[in-house]
């Protein structure tokens, strides 16, 4: 106990040394011991201990990026990110997350909300249908609710919209202007300061997060902060906490000004507002949730 004590209270490149170098450590030791072992041996052993080390190394990599958020995602997330300081305390925010159906806010968008509540700025969310592809928008709806209460977003800061020209649906294409006019009466009543929504690839590709995307971008606020979340590759997608490593590699070599990484501190909570979502959480979403990266890391990037 006192020595996870004393990696605790290490700086955070310190830690980052230590785990990688514990980890090649072991990775190595248990490729040379395997190789040791079969010395000598028929072909097919060698590459059945070859295939163990790949399946080790993968495991301890799994672990090693958990406890690197769970143990160091607060230091990293102290960035640039809404950081902007007025007269001496930090500038609260009032952020509109602007999303398509129930349940997009905690499969995707779950690292960033945690981040924002916990730093004490306002998070509104705009969500522009019920989710009525399968019947079932009432419930949805209420179970949105439940899942904004589990990630600390107040009721009365969530909007969920039941237009006819904006219904669920993969082949139902969604008018921009209509959108734009939406967002824009919300960013007025809310008197918001910053929007965050899908990129152009709408993360998991779907037609309708594709046209909120388009329908904030022609929303003809110059003077808001707009923020898209960066979709990844299906590789990225399905490594589930590996790919922390990547994206804060690859937020480290873009302008700290227009890219973000940031780590979900609380994983468990992504999990249980999920969860809220019951109509929904059948056992393919259960196996996403657990393997997704946007429920470990969220990459945003600024635009103009």
């Amino acid at each position: 106990m006192a020595g996870l004590l004393g990696f605790g209270s290490l700086a955070p490149k310190t830690k980052n040394v230590v785990v990688a170098g514990g980890l090649s450590a072991f990775v190595f030791g248990v490729y040379f011991y395997t190789m040791r072992a079969v010395g000598g041996t028929d072909e097919l052993q060698v590459l059945q201990m070859a295939f163990l080390v790949i399946v080790v190394s993968l495991i301890v990599a799994w672990i090693a990026s958990l406890c690197k958020i769970l143990l160091t995602a607060s230091s990293y997330s102290k960035n640039t990110f809404l950081s902007e300081v007025s007269g001496g305390a930090p500038h609260r925010r009032n952020v509109l997350l602007v999303v398509a159906h129930p349940d997009d806010e905690s499969m995707f968008f779950s690292p960033t909300i945690n981040y924002l509540i916990s730093r004490g700025h306002n998070v509104h969310l705009l969500c522009l249908s019920i989710g009525n592809a399968d019947g079932m928008g009432s419930t949805r709806k209420d179970e949105l609710y439940q899942a904004c209460l589990v990630l600390k977003v107040q009721p009365q800061q969530v909007k969920i919209l039941d237009h006819p020209d904006l219904q669920d649906g993969f082949g139902l294409v969604w008018d921009r202007g209509l959108l734009s006019k939406t967002i824009k009466e919300e960013v007025v009543s809310r008197h918001i300061d910053t929007v965050l929504t899908f990129d152009n690839y709408g993360v998991s590709g779907h037609c309708n997060h594709r046209d909120v995307h388009y329908g904030v971008r022609t929303k003809g606020y110059s003077k808001l902060l707009n923020l898209l979340e960066v979709s990844n590759n299906i590789l990225r997608k399905y490594i589930g906490p590996v790919d922390i490593w990547l994206s804060m590699l690859l937020a480290t070599k873009s302008d700290s000004r227009v890219a973000y990484c940031l780590l979900n501190e609380q994983p468990l909570k992504t999990y249980s507002a999920m969860a809220a979502h019951s109509s929904q959480w059948v056992w393919f979403r259960k196996l996403f949730v657990s393997f997704s990266s946007y429920t470990y890391v969220n990459t945003l990037r600024r635009i103009d």
